[in-house]
């Protein structure tokens, strides 16, 4: 013992494997690898890609990507969560933090509307890692990218004090200035030249608060729809999942209408893969062509093949009627735009007309990109008898007859647009809102508040706060309820209870956390008008960064510029 062994009864080399690599998110030690291939299987039949797969054989099997390529699923992180032995690891979070000194807090999702439930793990006051939390009816166990990886986005160019704009420079300034100057404008206005707009990641509290605020002012200018999405709160069901999520297993035939389920609901689009592998599913789209990762016709660009299908003169419009549980999914890109109204008439109409709705089945869904979006429009966030939308805003602002706007959260406009109105931006990040903004109100993100989401199906779910927000930032209802008594019209509620109450008193669903309840949809609008000629436009041009968390984060930045070089080589290599 003293001299060490002289022999062993072991003659065979140790494996070895080099480690792969596999873009900015995944962290390879192959060497740990045993080959229980998890990993393939997810990609290919939960994500739909072939990404990752098996070379050699015997002992010289090695799990990697092909030709040593990023993995670029929108829902490539799960294998993180997948992997038993840690041979696929977070490569962002590799060694910044040990479990035991995390605080887990179970919350939810903001990144689209599809409301995935999630674990927040912070240590002191920042975020370190985000992880799924199973829910079959929602995200089953699975989140998409940005959901896991957006925490780097949550720390970096952060609102942490008022500031106020002086000689074209915005310099800090105290709550009690700032509050005051925000008073001081809107008592000057008068109700038609004020305006409000909600952004995509506000929480229902802070939009029952503006709401609230703007009818003691007897403004009707306001809205929560910031991409002029033409959706109105006739009916719930006009604008909701009506399906459910869970209920695309039991669809047998499905039609896109204006909309890239992979980029705009990746894990909703997992979905549609598993059920498109179980076969005796027909699926087809109209608008811009995407990479589809389930079986997808494509019919045509715009409304010309939709106005087709309503009248019955494709064949896939049949292929719909014979279908059992047919289902139509109208997306953004079919509704932000001019004539969106009428293109909702029509997609109602072709559900009439293939019979998408029956007595135990409403397969006409609604998909939305913005989480903020059900909870607006169930509220009431709309404009009121001759309030304008929020392009009309955006005119009155640049004609003069808008002289105060108020932004919450607001970035996703074309904001040179506003001319010379004041405007107070009230938001978490140093964004579009920020850098076009009069007064700056620095609010928090959604890991810092608790908050109501409604997602697209009109699932009510509350989101936990995990950490405080930075410096002097405050929860967004909070300022707006401070921002009433400065102005002279203080709203009733001192206590997020008691908010809570007036928003189940807007919308008595909000009482029913978690359930979904059917909803009926309103007759088409014979006042819609007709359908422009123009092709549906994709909703989202970047998966990667499409709000201010995801524009702040290092994280997503490497990873869009990672896609946007990987499909210049792939459009290359086909030209």
């Amino acid at each position: 013992m003293g001299y060490g062994v002289s022999g062993s009864r072991y003659f065979e080399n140790k494996r070895a494997v080099e480690d792969k690599y596999m873009g900015p998110l995944i962290k390879t030690e192959m060497t740990r690898c045993i080959h229980c291939t998890r990993c393939v299987r997810f990609t290919t039949e939960i994500a739909g890609v072939s990404e990752l797969g098996a070379t050699g054989r015997g002992e010289d099997m090695e799990i990697t990507t092909y030709l040593e390529q990023a993995v670029l699923s929108e829902l490539s992180g799960n294998v993180i969560d997948l992997c038993p032995v840690g041979a696929l690891t977070s490569k962002p979070y590799a060694f910044t933090a040990r479990p035991w000194e995390l605080t887990k807090i179970e919350s939810v999702d903001v990144m689209d509307a599809v409301g995935s439930n999630i674990r927040v793990d912070s240590r002191d006051a920042e975020v370190m890692r985000v992880l799924p939390v199973n829910n079959d009816d929602v995200n089953e166990e699975w989140i998409s990218d940005k959901t896991r990886f957006i925490w780097d986005g949550l720390k970096r160019q952060r609102l942490d004090t008022p500031y106020v704009r002086e000689g074209g420079r915005l310099r800090p300034a105290s709550w009690n200035e700032a509050l005051s100057l925000a008073a001081q404008k809107m008592k000057a206005a008068t109700p038609a030249g004020m305006a409000a707009i909600a952004g995509d990641l506000a929480c229902a509290e802070s939009m029952m608060a503006l709401k609230d605020l703007w009818d003691k002012f007897g403004s009707p200018h306001i809205d929560c729809r910031q991409d002029g999405a033409k959706l109105g709160a006739a009916s719930r069901g006009d604008y909701l999942f009506n399906s459910t999520f869970a209920g695309i297993e039991q669809a047998d035939a499905l039609l896109l209408i204006g909309c890239n389920p992979r980029w705009e609901a990746a894990v909703l689009n997992a979905r549609i893969v598993q059920r498109a592998r179980r076969g005796g599913f027909a699926a087809a789209s109209i608008g811009a062509p995407f990479d589809s990762n389930f079986p997808c016709e494509m019919l045509g660009a715009g409304p010309r093949t939709l106005q087709d299908l309503a009248d019955g003169e494709h064949s896939f419009a049949d292929t719909l009627k014979q279908a059992t549980r047919p289902m139509l999914i109208v997306g953004m890109g079919a509704l932000a735009r001019p004539d969106g109204a009428a293109v909702l008439a029509a997609a109602k109409r072709l559900a009439q007309n293939v019979g998408v709705i029956s007595s135990d089945w409403n397969g006409f869904n609604v998909l939305h990109t913005a989480a903020a979006r059900v909870a607006g429009l169930d509220l009431g966030l709309l404009p009121g008898e001759g309030g304008l939308d929020v392009a009309g805003m955006l005119e009155g602002a640049q004609s003069g007859t808008i002289g105060f706007v108020y932004l919450l959260g607001a970035d996703e406009l074309d904001l040179s647009q506003m001319g010379k109105a004041f405007v107070v931006y009230q938001g978490s990040h140093g964004d579009a809102g920020a850098h076009r903004a009069d007064l700056v109100l620095p609010g928090a993100a959604y890991t810092e508040k608790s908050g109501t989401y409604v997602n697209s199906e009109g699932r009510v779910q509350i989101g936990v706060r995990a950490i405080f927000p930075p410096g002097a930032a405050r929860e967004d209802w909070t300022i707006l309820r401070a921002l009433s008594e400065s102005a002279g019209h203080k709203l009733p509620y001192d206590n997020l209870s008691a908010l809570r109450a007036r928003m189940i008193e807007a919308a008595p669903h909000m009482r029913e956390v978690g359930r979904v309840h059917g909803a009926a949809l309103s007759p088409p609008d014979e006042a819609a008008g007709a359908m422009g000629d123009a092709a549906f436009a994709p909703a989202i041009t970047d998966f990667f960064l499409t709000n201010p968390i995801a524009r702040a984060s290092a994280i997503m930045a490497e990873c869009s510029a990672l896609a946007a070089r990987s499909a210049k080589q792939a459009a290359g290599s086909h030209g």
